[in-house]
């Protein structure tokens, strides 16, 4: 047995456990399994715990090393968990020298190293700088994820996020266009441009370059690149040069993810968000006359803090009023050390009906977006011999073609979930 990555979280976190294995092969780390966690939720600490106790269970000869958002923010939580030789925080998960490090610390140790020792997680709000962390691409996925900022200077009342990744830092340009093209080198025809808070790129580089100017650079000087993806960003960052290449550039695909979380101007208020119900409308409104094969998901957080029947209602309502097609709901979870936590609780029952009913919503617009298709011709990036996505991200089902193929369709149907190819 070599090295196995189990990864929870954000796409982020995929990428980076890419690079984990691959440092972690390099190191000669056998006979380990390393977990990599998310804190975005307790829900997501919760799985990551019963990952833990389950390989332990079932991989008894096993160690497991924990590392990720949730290791970083609480690592005392995993430390004593069973198979654990070795907790470490974010920034050192992706350091090669660590890597090396840690097999000799494993090797030696036999488990016997005690709890302090086992945890090396640093000050995450101490790092100033994020390298482009080069990989050939991600195992087993058709596209391929770029890091290109990490970490997070706004501090969302909800959010423990900007504790497990730091402040916001960039990758420079440079950097960023020389690994996209080696991965087209290597075959990838799309490319994601991923972050925790992607629309901050480039606030801490010389001259302050944003997403916009580094999307330009991409599409210019890697002609080769076929298809170019933003992961999740936040519609207020968005710049002039961003949009003005969603309006010019077909291969910069047309979906986009947004950061919303409410539908309510007091709810948007005390989540210490920096847009109002009105700005988000307006950004899609904006968009989908530019480019008008736009696709829009969005995250909604259902039942934060003082959430009213009324005011869980406009969220309901931006579901239509922005032509969301793809929804991630997620039900209000409180975070230990965030000002959430302390304002007046929804109950949870209350809660959990409410994800409930935006799912309901978020399931009826994602069929009202399939309908649309039917008839339509669309470029379908294969991500296995019989699923792959369009460039609105929607999966569709085409049968018998090559995974990592980009095949041209016409939409016969579909099933409620996924577009049929005819």
């Amino acid at each position: 047995m070599g090295v196995d990555v189990v990864t929870f979280g954000c796409r982020l976190n995929a990428y980076e456990s890419e690079v984990i294995r691959r440092n972690a092969d390099a190191a000669g780390i056998d006979q380990t399994v390393i977990v990599n966690t998310c804190a975005v939720t307790a829900e997501a600490v919760r799985q990551a715990k019963q990952a833990i106790r389950k390989i332990a269970r079932e991989r008894p000869a096993a160690r497991i090393v924990v590392t990720g958002c949730a290791a970083q923010i609480e690592p005392d939580a995993f430390v004593d968990l069973p198979n654990v030789g070795r907790v470490i925080g974010n920034e050192e998960k992706v350091d090669a020298a660590f890597w090396r490090a840690t097999r000799d610390m494993l090797d030696a140790s036999d488990f016997g190293t005690g709890r302090e020792e086992k945890i090396a997680v640093n000050d995450i709000m101490s790092v100033t700088e994020t390298a482009a962390h080069l990989v050939d691409g991600l195992e087993g996925r058709a596209r391929a994820f770029v890091q290109v900022q990490n970490g997070c200077d706004h501090r969302c009342t909800f959010c423990i996020i900007p504790y497990g990744r730091g402040n916001s830092r960039s990758v420079p340009m440079g950097e960023v266009v020389a690994q996209v093209r080696r991965l087209c080198e290597r075959g990838f025809r799309e490319i994601v441009l991923t972050g925790v808070d992607l629309t901050s790129y480039g606030a801490n580089l010389p001259g302050a370059p944003k997403l916009g100017a580094l999307v330009k650079q991409i599409l210019k000087h890697v002609p080769e690149l076929a298809r170019l993806r933003l992961s999740s960003l936040d519609s207020v960052e968005a710049d002039f040069d961003l949009i003005d290449a969603f309006a010019s550039e077909s291969r910069l695909m047309p979906h986009l993810h947004l950061s919303l979380q409410a539908g309510d101007d007091m709810i948007l208020k005390r989540m210490k968000r920096r847009h109002l119900r009105a700005d988000a409308i307006a950004f899609c409104d904006a968009l989908r006359r530019l480019r008008p094969d736009v696709a829009f998901g969005a995250d909604i957080i259902a039942g934060f803090p003082t959430e009213t029947e009324m005011m869980f209602r406009r969220s309901l309502d931006l579901v239509d009023e922005c032509a969301l097609t793809h929804l991630h709901v997620f039900p209000f979870s409180s975070r230990p050390g965030t000002p959430a936590a302390k304002m007046p609780q929804v109950a949870r029952t209350v809660v959990k009906e409410r994800a409930s009913r935006l799912r309901d919503k978020g399931a009826a617009a994602l069929v009202r977006h399939l309908d649309g298709e039917l008839g339509r011709r669309r470029c379908v990036l294969m991500e296995s011999d019989s699923t792959g996505r369009t460039e609105q991200f929607t999966p569709v089902h085409v049968a018998a073609v090559q995974a990592g193929a980009v095949v041209d369709v016409i939409i016969a149907g579909h099933d409620g979930r996924r577009l049929l190819a005819a």
